[in-house]
């Protein structure tokens, strides 16, 4: 299970280091795709990838084809180098706002790349009380 928040900055050539923890369970390919839900990046393992896109690709394909072929044309395989950095496309980049910093946080089944400024938005509109009730709707 992915899990943490760490906090990394983008290099001149567009790479940017994944913790050795998450790259231990996402394996050695991995692919990065834009958020459908935020201006953010979304890292998964190959089988972690064909798991989000399996619901797709069992719809009508009038449906099917032109979602997978947004998430496909905005996705890009990458495998860290020696260092565990992975290089992101300028428009990845562009997309989620990343210019130097970046956050790194694991969310389960799949790790989020966030600029530092939006994550920080992000994190100060979090409503704790709302967040509690929902998670004791889980048994929590």
């Amino acid at each position: 299970m992915l899990t943490g928040e760490y906090r990394h900055s983008v290099d001149a050539k567009n790479r940017l280091f994944i913790p050795a923890k998450h790259r231990e369970e996402l394996g050695e390919e991995l692919i990065v795709s834009r958020s459908v839900r935020g201006q953010l990046l979304k890292v998964f393992s190959l089988e972690g990838w064909e798991a989000y896109i399996t619901p797709i690709k069992q719809q009508e394909r009038r449906v099917a084809e032109p979602a997978l072929r947004f998430l496909h044309r905005n996705a890009v395989k990458v495998t860290p180098d020696s260092q565990g950095r992975i290089l992101l496309p300028q428009s990845l980049l562009d997309f989620a706002e990343i210019e130097k910093n970046a956050v790194v946080v694991g969310n389960c089944d799949w790790v989020e790349i966030w600029s530092e400024a939006l994550y920080e938005a992000e994190i100060e509109k979090e409503d704790q009380e709302d967040l509690r009730a929902k998670l004791e709707l889980f048994g929590l």
